[in-house]
């Protein structure tokens, strides 16, 4: 055990987590604080951002918030500069920022769709682009791991924006990995399924299904009949940001019980 924990070692690595304010972002944050990283929070909720940091300081870690819009340009561009700043380098990121919106084709507004990608996929790809950057200029290397969607890998009924800017999320870390592999940057992609957060039974508007339905028609599709928390997918972050993974990069890797292995 004592060697496997030491390989999962992040101790003198600078992260930023992305919607670092709840759920999984926040479980990332805590984990890699747990593992010795120093943390930049950034999310959009102040008092939230503030919790988080506050739950890195006792898990051993130490914090920095920086809150802006993920999506804008301008402030991944910020969020990497003031990352480096505040602790004078940069080491992983944790693409974890994250949007839902459930109905069919029909039923999901133009302005919807465009906030899934917005959150999801074009924030990636910013965060990235300015990271991958500051990684070549420091020459150390970096790493990056993407919160994707299992429903990018396989699809699903009803979320047609969700799934489209998974899917994406999956390309674009595939494609990133290439690019930069010989550079010594590593890109992943994690790929739960459904997960124990606000995420999952939040926007059922649409669908009329109440919290404990959505609950119950999960656990029924997983074959291993239980929901994750989200410290169980922050664990597979840290494997990815970690040494452990040294030789692993390009990978989309699903965290679903066996829910696309049927």
């Amino acid at each position: 055990m004592s060697g496997r924990s030491s390989v999962q070692s992040l101790t003198d690595r600078v992260a930023i987590v992305t919607g670092a304010t709840s759920g999984i972002g926040a479980a990332t944050a805590e984990a890699f604080a747990a593992a010795g990283a120093r943390v930049v929070v950034s999310g959009r909720r102040a008092e939230a951002a503030e919790a988080t940091a506050t739950a890195v300081a006792e898990a051993g870690g130490t914090a920095h918030v920086v809150l802006g819009d993920i999506a804008d340009p301008a402030f991944a561009d910020h969020l990497v500069a003031a990352t480096i700043d505040h602790f004078g380098r940069l080491d992983i990121v944790a693409n974890v920022a994250g949007t839902i919106t459930r109905g069919d084709a029909t039923e999901t507004t133009d302005d919807e769709w465009y906030q899934n990608f917005r959150v999801n996929t074009d924030s990636v790809f910013f965060v990235s682009r300015s990271a991958i950057s500051a990684f070549r200029h420091h020459g150390d290397g970096g790493v990056i791991v993407n919160l994707a969607s299992n429903v990018g890998l396989v699809g699903s009924a009803g979320l047609p924006a969700y799934c489209a800017s998974k899917g994406a999320v999956v390309l674009l870390t595939k494609a990133m990995a290439l690019d930069h592999a010989a550079e010594g940057i590593r890109i992943n992609a994690l790929c739960p399924g459904a997960v124990d957060t606000p995420m999952l039974v939040s926007a059922h508007h649409k669908t009329g299904r109440s919290p404990e339905e959505v609950l119950s028609s999960n656990i029924a599709s997983i074959p291993q009949g239980r929901i994750p928390k989200p410290d169980e997918i922050a664990a597979a972050m840290v494997f990815l940001a970690s040494d452990a993974s040294a030789h692993i990069t390009g990978i989309a890797l699903p965290i679903d019980g066996g829910y696309i292995a049927g």
